[in-house]
């Protein structure tokens, strides 16, 4: 049987391989760049608001923090009780030319022992987790250089 494709957020991200992208939303009065997009209003507190666009992010950007999650999260997190927890590695990526942190998990296999910051990472395309129909998609941080 094969599974459903879905994204975990709707518009939050799109494409495949090198053309994998975060979307965001930029307001045409001050060019503030959002991620999550905002969809509704300029959250600038300075602007008076303009028109919303989306707009691809960054693929890459520079690690500014991390961490690795040592606890199974409560519901709505989906895991499977019977298994034992498995840490992952979060990042806190900085995208420079949109002056913003973008927080998201590692690609499987790479751990806190495998990153520095201010290393080069890249946005790929990743799993959170898979039922008997769906796969639920999501976005992982790679550092560049290393393969899927």
């Amino acid at each position: 049987m094969s599974r459903t494709r879905t994204p975990v957020v709707a518009h939050w991200f799109s494409g495949e391989g090198e053309d994998f992208r975060l979307l965001g939303t930029r307001c045409s009065a001050c060019s503030c760049v959002f991620f999550p997009r905002e969809d509704g209003f300029c959250r600038n507190p300075g602007c008076a608001g303009g028109e919303l666009a989306e707009v691809p992010l960054s693929r890459r950007g520079r690690v500014w923090s991390y961490t690795d999650g040592r606890y199974r999260p409560p519901a709505p997190y989906v895991s499977d009780p019977e298994l034992p927890w498995q840490p992952y590695t979060l990042i806190a990526v900085e995208l420079e030319a949109e002056r913003m942190v973008v927080l998201g998990q590692s690609v499987p296999g790479v751990s806190v022992a495998d990153l520095e910051v201010g290393m080069e990472v890249e946005a790929v395309p990743g799993v959170l987790n898979e039922d008997d129909a769906t796969t639920w998609t999501t976005w992982h941080w790679r550092p560049v250089g290393v393969g899927a």
